[in-house]
């Protein structure tokens, strides 16, 4: 995921798609724990794409 897609968004879709990225972090982290989860890079993914996500809000906010 790109910043210049998320960017465009507005602030409630941006709200849905943290709460959605916060939901299968929480799902990869219990399939990590339970050694389920097989490409462990999907969590280093995740965890950006969420601080992608809360830079974009906080733009919005600012303007």
């Amino acid at each position: 995921m790109k910043y210049i897609d998320i960017n465009e968004k507005s602030l409630q879709e941006l709200n849905e798609l943290l709460k959605e990225k916060k939901v299968l972090l929480f799902e990869l982290k219990a399939k990590l724990k339970t050694m389920q989860l097989t490409n462990t890079s999907e969590l280093k993914v995740c965890t950006k794409d969420i601080a992608r996500i809360q830079t974009a809000i906080t733009a919005a906010k600012a303007n």
